[in-house]
């Protein structure tokens, strides 16, 4: 294998595990605070294409950006008016969102169907990616780094901040929370809104960066993956990053075989490795826990405060 070939095969692996990341840590801080919103595939959905949509509009992919996270953590409010405020059952609600957002997505995206629109590009100047291994360092998407740094910020905040002992505290113990003063709605419905901000910036990421159209159905499940990684991860941010990153080389793998001409396994059997491999690692930690987990003491448990 020469150089030239590893680094565009690092460059798919981080292209592959950048929306996984970054859908990944906003479910984190989501379930961190007791909430488990199964929406995420829904969210996705409606982050790309509403990026798509507002990009081809206005030329601008960074209004498109933006737009797809407003879209997105719009829909997580309304997650989260059912779940905290009428305490509908999250894992229904959860689910219903992702429906809803895969219907809505459809129906916006019709006329968009076979347009092309203006992508986002690099962060870094052409002339610091003349080889390939300054294409590796300085070659990606904004979008890539953003994914690391907010690794680091969603751990710092989470365990080095005042406001993310909070919210573990609410996730832990929703009752003890209230009961010294902490207001756990809130907190919760913050958490939620970030959730749905990052899951709709992923999703623009298929629509705005990777694929710079729409088709339906465009994050093809990535979103299910994304809630395994919570869990794959621990509820810890670094693992997140790890765990992104070899789900990233699981579906790299699979399009290398593709292009490859690897003809011994069936197409469709590389097309579900992925989703394969997040069956195989749940069940394998859920094996070495013996099935326990570091989740969080309330996660999805309705909460009502009490005088």
């Amino acid at each position: 294998m020469n150089f030239d070939l590893l680094v565009a095969i690092l460059m798919t692996i981080a292209g592959a595990a950048t929306p996984l990341l970054i859908a990944g840590l906003g479910e984190l801080v989501v379930e961190k605070s007791g909430v488990l919103n199964l929406g995420v595939e829904g969210m996705m959905l409606i982050g790309a294409v509403t990026g798509f949509a507002v990009a081809t509009t206005t030329g601008y992919p960074v209004i498109g950006l933006v737009a797809a996270m407003l879209a997105a953590a719009a829909a997580a409010l309304i997650f989260a008016f059912l779940v905290l405020t009428l305490m509908a059952n999250q894992v229904a609600t959860g689910l219903a969102l992702t429906i809803f957002g895969t219907g809505v997505s459809a129906l916006i995206g019709a006329p968009f169907v076979g347009i092309t629109t203006p992508t986002l590009g690099l962060l870094f100047p052409h002339a610091l990616t003349d080889t390939p291994l300054l294409r590796l360092i300085f070659g990606h998407s904004p979008l890539v780094y953003f994914s690391l740094i907010l690794t680091v910020a969603v751990f710092w905040f989470l365990n080095r901040t005042r406001a993310g002992l909070i919210l573990r505290a609410v996730g832990e113990s929703d009752s003890a929370a209230h009961a010294i003063g902490y207001p756990v709605l809130l907190v919760r419905y913050l958490a939620v809104l970030f959730g749905g901000a990052m899951a709709g910036l992923a999703g623009c990421y298929y629509s705005l960066v990777l694929t710079p159209m729409w088709a339906e159905r465009l994050t093809a499940g990535r979103g299910w993956i994304a809630i395994a990684l919570v869990v794959f991860a621990s509820w810890r941010p670094g693992r997140m990053l790890a765990g992104a990153y070899l789900f990233g080389l699981v579906i790299t793998m699979e399009l290398q075989a593709k292009a490859a001409g690897f003809n011994i396994l069936a197409p469709e059997f590389l097309a579900a490795l992925p989703y394969i491999a997040t069956i195989v690692v749940l069940a394998v930690i859920s094996a070495a826990k013996r099935g326990g987990t570091n989740a969080p003491a309330c996660l999805g448990k309705p909460f009502r405060a009490t005088a």
